[in-house]
């Protein structure tokens, strides 16, 4: 098991923080291929490349979407931040200034 991305000692780490650090590390990587993928589908010129370059994209939306879900149901505070701010329109900073007033 790869331990790069641990900063405390890995023995000394919950099973829930090993499994939500997983997820993590897996949305991270999907994040950073849709990234690459979006570059390259900007830089080709080839209309065929191009569609299954988006095709691929897609795919890594579809699998940082299913993480994101997995993260929220497995992480009290992921699902109440989320439930806090996606989905909405408006100022997205509206809900935390609404608090902030709130609290002073």
């Amino acid at each position: 098991m790869g331990t790069e991305s641990y900063h405390e000692p890995i023995e000394k780490l919950s099973p829930k923080t090993l499994e939500l650090n997983r997820a993590l590390i897996s949305l991270t990587e999907e994040l950073q291929a849709i990234g690459w993928y979006q570059q390259r589908i900007d830089a080709s010129t080839d209309l065929d490349l191009i569609e299954i370059l988006t095709h691929n994209r897609n795919d890594e939306v579809e699998h940082a979407a299913m993480l994101l879900e997995w993260i929220r149901r497995y992480d009290p505070q992921f699902d109440l931040q989320l439930r806090e701010y996606l989905f909405k329109t408006g100022d997205i900073l509206q809900p935390k200034q609404q608090a902030e007033q709130s609290a002073s």
